[in-house]
This record gives structure tokens, sequence and C-alpha cells, in this order.
């Protein structure tokens, strides 16, 4: 993924949507990053999930950054892309915008790479089919 640019929006598909709630606030009134990567761990399992036309998990997150923090009443939009596709695994790409306040400004808050991997119903790896 490229280092954030002014006046660029999100790349991939928007594929959660989901408010942030004081129940997920961190000590200091900030939504917890834990939260944020949680829905982005969930976001990026559906785009697994649907390009492998089946069961996933996430193996690995890479190149986690936190830009921005999120507050109470943002609505945070999950975008995600496949990066790459392998064999067994592949590599989502994801970006996390709240939109702000009613107006809706819309800033990048965090991004990542979670690396997934196809498995069967025994939990054992199996190929990705072909696109």
């Amino acid at each position: 993924m490229d280092e954030e640019t002014a006046g660029t929006g999100p790349q991939g598909v928007l594929t959660l949507r989901t408010l942030a709630m004081p129940r997920d606030v961190n000590v200091n009134g900030d939504i917890f990053g834990g939260w944020v990567l949680s829905q982005m761990d969930i976001a990026a399992g559906i785009t697994a999930g649907e390009r492998a036309r089946g069961r996933v998990t996430t193996v690995a997150v890479d190149a986690m950054k936190f830009l921005r923090p999120v507050n109470v009443g943002n609505v945070m939009c999950i975008y995600c892309r496949i990066g790459r596709v392998g064999r067994t695994s592949m590599a989502i790409e994801v970006e996390a915008w709240a939109l702000r306040g009613r107006g809706g400004a819309r800033e990048k808050v965090t991004e990542a790479v979670f690396t997934f991997v196809a498995i069967d119903e025994s939990g054992r790896p199996r190929p990705v089919p072909e696109a």
C-alpha cells in the first residue's frame, strides 16, 4: 500500500461500515486500537472468504499503521482489496476511514495487510481456486 496522500480517496471495495460506540474507548477516550483491528479483520475475512470460496483463517497482520485516532460517533468505513494470491494464501490490503461528524468529512485512520489461508472443513490449508 502507498503512503497516505492528501486528496487521495479510499483504495479498494467498501466492505464494512460500523459505528464507533462509547463502549469501545480506551483510557484516553479514543476508540481502542484493538477494536479497529477487529473490524478490519472482519472485513478482510469477508473479502478473503469470497475469493477463496470458503473458509479462511487469519495468519498474519503486517504493516499496521495507526494514522489518526477514531472518536466515538465516527462511522468506520473499511475498504479491502486483494493484493496477492498464492497457492493457499492471500494478502488483503485494508484501509480504515472515519466519517467525522454529521458533515461526513472523511479521513484515513488506519491501514494494514492481512494474510489469510484458505482452509478445508478439517482446518487444513487448501488451494485457493482460480479467479
